[in-house]
């Protein structure tokens, strides 16, 4: 099956829409493609068994396998899964335990600032892009810091697919923004901030409305009816709302008949509200008593407390120093609530805001240790290298390749400093693939590059030195001398003077060519 990401976004789109337990087999049989073990599949398909675990509410097992996920996203260097294994992780935690301690909410962010940052590097495949900004939403989201959730939803609608693939995303994302803005007209609605909620309450109307209009795809019904439902709670407070009504009840019961509890739980307070402001209070006190005592288990916070202040209000109408009592508590723990959120928002700002800073740093840091013709490192990071060794104390081999073009001024002379450029950027370019990860390669100024091999032996580093003298050859009128030399990484600098004296050794006898300094015995 590979990990195609238009199989993974199908797949997806299964398990969100109630054939979870085919998505969990299918994504378990890729991964176990390549060797057999579960663990070695491809970061795409791990998503997809993340997801459809999550769905079935398997959540100690779902996090197991985002770990299993993070892991194979290091080892193929995608960004874009990374972010999500991230921000999968941190909504997964939030999900088993909301009443998270201190140190916990820290972690939970730190995943998503991390999961942020990884975005920020690049994600070029638009399935993978549009599942990280998601799963970056959803995390703030579920930490109820609507600011830093809602421009991850409408980045991810952004770089849906547009391009024929008929498929929910684009509607789920616009179902997403809508219940963003209603959570967040609800929180508003309690603490007093009326025309606030009002505002939100429009909002969540518009894009509940183009949800509508853009559900597509083999669940296009599914996606139309929850958009419906979405339409129906934001127009609650708004003309018509007996209207609402109707509409909230219809669409909730062809929801319920899905068994989507979650969905028709949050839509019941809206239900209670256009009933009571279409004057039929006792239908609304009726609907709202249902809501709290078929409440779910797993509704959330934010729904159980909507439920149960809507319950409120409506007792309070009826008189009574008890539901009065009850309204007013509720009233002081809303304006708590919120207060906490506002702290967790302003430290989640502060990380995002630490955490670009350390990046833009890394990145200057990067740069002024780059070469700019050549992009590999230049005489200053050569030297803070070479500069540790020596400190180090460390008894360990390291070679020392000098390397220095022949005749290359005259390239420059003839040809001009463009052409020189050129040969220079070939050259080094040459000299990186010769290398392994972990060695270095720097132009130290003009035509001369250096070159560690940290562990290697002098015979190691004589072969890649002939290597790289063959290859470098093979390039148009290009040749270069190079110094090879060994020695303890403590003792670095007279490895390098040996190098060097090698390098004019070797352009003295003709060039194009390698010369090993042996130590005398």
């Amino acid at each position: 099956m590979g990990s195609d990401t238009a199989v993974v976004a199908r797949l997806l789109e299964r398990a969100q829409c109630g054939e979870h337990d085919e998505a969990l087999r299918l994504s378990e049989r890729a991964l176990r493609e390549p060797t057999g073990d579960l663990a070695d599949g491809a970061a795409g398909m791990h998503f997809v068994r993340f997801v459809a675990l999550v769905v079935q509410g398997r959540s100690s097992e779902a996090i197991v396998a985002i770990d299993l996920m993070l892991a194979s996203a290091e080892r193929e260097g995608s960004q874009g899964w990374r972010s999500c294994a991230l921000s999968g992780r941190a909504y997964q935690r939030l999900m088993i335990g909301e009443q998270l301690a201190a140190h916990d909410v820290h972690a939970v962010l730190q995943d998503l600032v991390d999961a942020e940052m990884a975005l920020a590097r690049g994600v070029e495949d638009c399935v993978i892009a549009e599942n990280a900004h998601t799963g970056v939403a959803l995390g703030y989201h579920q930490l109820r810091l609507y600011e830093l959730a809602l421009p991850q939803y409408e980045a991810a609608y952004a770089v849906s697919p547009q391009d024929g693939r008929q498929t929910g995303n684009r509607a789920m994302w616009q179902s997403n923004i809508a219940t963003l803005h209603l959570e967040w007209a609800l929180e508003l609605y309690r603490v007093g901030q009326v025309a606030e909620a009002e505002a939100h309450s429009l909002a969540a109307g518009a894009h509940a409305a183009l949800a509508v209009e853009q559900a597509a795809g083999p669940d296009a019904e599914r996606w139309r009816q929850d958009g419906l439902l979405l339409v129906a709670c934001a127009a609650a407070d708004g003309p018509d709302p007996a209207g609402a009504a109707r509409s909230i009840e219809r669409y909730a019961a062809a929801l319920e008949e899905r068994g989507q509890r979650i969905e028709v739980a949050f839509a019941r307070p809206f239900l209670a509200v256009a009933l009571n402001r279409s004057g039929e209070h006792e239908r609304a006190l009726e609907a709202i008593e249902r809501a709290a005592s078929e409440l779910p288990a797993d509704a959330g916070w934010l729904t159980t407390a909507a439920v149960n202040h809507t319950l409120a209000i409506l007792l309070s109408t009826e008189g009574g120093r008890a539901a009065t009592a009850a309204l007013a508590y509720g009233e002081i723990l809303a304006q708590a609530l919120w207060r906490q959120r506002q702290g967790t928002l302003q430290t989640a700002t502060t990380m995002k805001s630490y955490d670009r800073l350390r990046s833009e740093h890394e990145v200057v840091a990067r740069t002024a240790e780059m070469d700019s013709v050549t992009e590999v490192a230049n005489r200053r990071a050569f030297d803070r290298v070479v500069e540790a060794m020596e400190v180090s104390g460390d008894d360990r081999r390291v070679a020392v390749l000098l390397v220095d073009l022949d005749d290359f001024k005259q390239v420059n002379d003839t040809q001009g400093h463009a052409a020189g450029d050129a040969v220079l950027r070939a050259v080094a370019g040459v000299l990186a693939a010769e290398v392994r990860d972990g060695d270095l390669v720097a132009r130290l100024g003009g035509d001369e590059f250096g070159v560690l091999l940290p562990g290697a032996g002098t015979r190691a580093a004589n072969l890649v030195a002939h290597r790289m003298v063959e290859a470098i050859g093979a390039l148009d009128d290009v040749t270069v001398s190079i110094g090879v030399a060994g020695g303890a990484t403590s003792g670095v600098l007279s490895t390098w003077r040996a190098a060097d004296s090698a390098m004019y050794f070797a352009k003295r006898a003709g060039g194009n060519r390698a010369y090993l300094h042996e130590v005398a015995s």
